[in-house]
This record gives structure tokens, C-alpha cells and sequence, in this order.
């Protein structure tokens, strides 16, 4: 049996599955058929579900709603009052349950404060998004976006600083970096 803190002012719904030593913190909601990993942690006001799946070590921060059509995987940073889409045209008068588009955050992936993700897309790994940023296309991995509509200005390592490059070689503590017909490629260390 898993053991997870849940405050009491979340509600969990049956049929959920958390791993240990997950937080889920005030005025939070897990809906039904969600999973989510071990060692995460979701601030005030968040609500996730259903049939969400969640990796471990995820950091979800205040006010952050995760759709039915959103996948997170492991290492995943959520900031604050960040906003997820599920549905390309939405109308309050038509039910649209089964146009939900899938929504795919790479491991070790970075949201800033407030940005939105158009649904249908997917973040690469270790990419970075600034605060604020609209992303309506995917991302590759380790990319630094930012802007409305975001776009690319740079890459960034596994540590989540900018890289600096020289002579299209760069590094950080974890790996060493190379731009080849404008991809990174990444050998860790």
C-alpha cells in the first residue's frame, strides 16, 4: 500500500493511484483513473483528472488544473497558475469528450509561471519555457522558449541553464553538447 500525504482539505477519488511519499496539498482534487508517480509534490488548488497519468518526482505548483489528454512524465516542473488546453475549438454548448488532443511533457521538462500549452502538442525533454509563453507547437528537447507565440532562442542543459557554446560544443555538469544540422545531441556524463 502506498504511503502519500494528503492534506485535509484535498479530495481523492476512488479508483486513483499514488506513489509514496507524494504531497498533495490544500483545496487540491485527484479524480478518478489518474496515476501518478512516487516523490511528487502538488501545491494549493490543483486539480488532476481523470485518467491523468503522472511520472515521479514531479513538482505541480499552485492553481494548475491537469486534463484528461495530458501525460507528465518523470522529473516535471509545473510553475504556477501554468494552464493546459484539451480541446482545439471549444464551445460550452457542444460536448467535445471525444476530441480531447494528447498532450506529451518530456521528462525533466520546465514550465514557467503562467504559460500556455495548446493541446495537442509535445515538450521535449529538459526543454525550458519561460514565464508567460503560448506554445502551440512542439518543442524540442532542451530548447529555451519564450514569447507569445513562443519561439526558440536558445538550448539548455540538463541543468536548466543556458548553454554556451563554442564552436558548436558545449557543457554542463551533467553531459556534453553538440548542434548538428540545427538538433542538439547529447552525451551525458
Amino acid at each position: 500500500m502506498s504511503s502519500y500525504f494528503s492534506h485535509e482539505s484535498s479530495y481523492i477519488d476512488e479508483n486513483v493511484n499514488i506513489g509514496d511519499n507524494t504531497k498533495v496539498w490544500h483545496f487540491s482534487h485527484i479524480l478518478s483513473g489518474s496515476n501518478i508517480g512516487k516523490n511528487c509534490s502538488f501545491g494549493q488548488n490543483c486539480v488532476v483528472g481523470p485518467n491523468v497519468n503522472i511520472g515521479s518526482g514531479v513538482k505541480v505548483q499552485n492553481n494548475i488544473s491537469i486534463y484528461e489528454g495530458v501525460e507528465v512524465e518523470d522529473d516535471v516542473f509545473l510553475g504556477p497558475s501554468m494552464v493546459f488546453t484539451n480541446v482545439i475549438n471549444p464551445r460550452a454548448f457542444i460536448v467535445r469528450r471525444d476530441e480531447f488532443k494528447k498532450t506529451l511533457l518530456k521528462k525533466g521538462c520546465s514550465i514557467g509561471a503562467n504559460t500556455t500549452i495548446v493541446c495537442g502538442i509535445t515538450i521535449g525533454e529538459y526543454a525550458l519555457i519561460g514565464s508567460g509563453a503560448v506554445i502551440n507547437r512542439d518543442v524540442k528537447p532542451y530548447a529555451l522558449m519564450v514569447g507569445v507565440p513562443a519561439k526558440q532562442i536558445g538550448w539548455v542543459g540538463i541543468s536548466g541553464n543556458t548553454l554556451d557554446f563554442n564552436d558548436n560544443v558545449a557543457e554542463d555538469e551533467y553531459a556534453n553538447y553538440e548542434i548538428l544540422n540545427e538538433e542538439l545531441k547529447v552525451r551525458k556524463k
